[in-house]
């Protein structure tokens, strides 16, 4: 016999969750030559910009998205403009969305920071407290994704969202999801113009549904 209303989800929930579609930009400069991009400003490149068309494409595959919400940086906005130009939907920019602060190795390759800072960017791999020379830790980037994260499921409850935003920040909403450890920021790796999704739900329950899928621009 029917119970009526809405099937639990497998987790127990009946309410509708909030679904973060969460797309990283295209390439840019920086990414080919695998420098540290934080709060710089590199344009697309124009790999980069088709890159963001196919994700525009594949993120239109997604029902029923209602906002798209990007880091105001340009590689971010720029591919927020792609889903825009496909789906319709207006773009609203959002500090919260933006990359680490990575100070005095921005524009540095891993090696060129570890040569000019030894000790600091040893420690730095390993803690999330200790921040670039000049710049931003990871444990101050996961409070400001937290709090992005808190706004946005009240700005936009039930529905589904875009997300574009860049590694640190996509990784650390996957990691809200998933409730782990600091360790997801150095196992898990996102590609350029990646798709992940994850949902939140009024009770605080979150399920991540996928993580990294790049097969649409390979």
């Amino acid at each position: 016999m029917s119970t009526g209303g809405k099937a639990p989800s497998w987790q127990g929930q009946r309410s509708s969750p909030t679904r973060f579609i969460l797309l990283r930009h295209g390439q840019t400069p920086l990414s080919v030559d695998r420098r540290y991009s934080g709060r710089g400003n590199p344009e697309l490149t124009a790999e980069g910009r088709r890159q963001a068309r196919a994700a525009a494409q594949r993120v239109m595959r997604e029902e029923g998205i209602s906002a798209i919400v990007t880091s105001p940086l340009s590689r971010a906005r720029a591919t927020a403009d792609e889903v825009a130009a496909v789906t319709g939907v207006d773009v609203v920019e959002h500090p919260g969305l933006i990359e680490n602060d990575f100070g005095e190795w921005e524009g540095l390759t891993f090696v060129e920071a570890s040569e000019r800072h030894p000790e600091i960017h040893r420690e730095w791999l390993s803690d999330i407290t200790v921040p670039a020379p000049g710049g931003e830790s990871f444990a101050q980037v996961a409070e400001r994704v937290s709090e992005t994260k808190d706004d946005l499921l009240q700005r936009y409850p039930g529905q589904t969202i875009v997300l574009v935003s860049h590694v640190t920040p996509i990784k650390l909403m996957l990691r809200e999801a998933l409730g782990v450890g600091p360790e997801l920021l150095f196992r898990l790796h996102l590609d350029l113009a990646s798709v992940s999704i994850a949902e939140f739900f009024p009770d605080g329950g979150s399920v991540v549904r996928l993580v990294n899928d790049a097969a649409h621009w390979h």
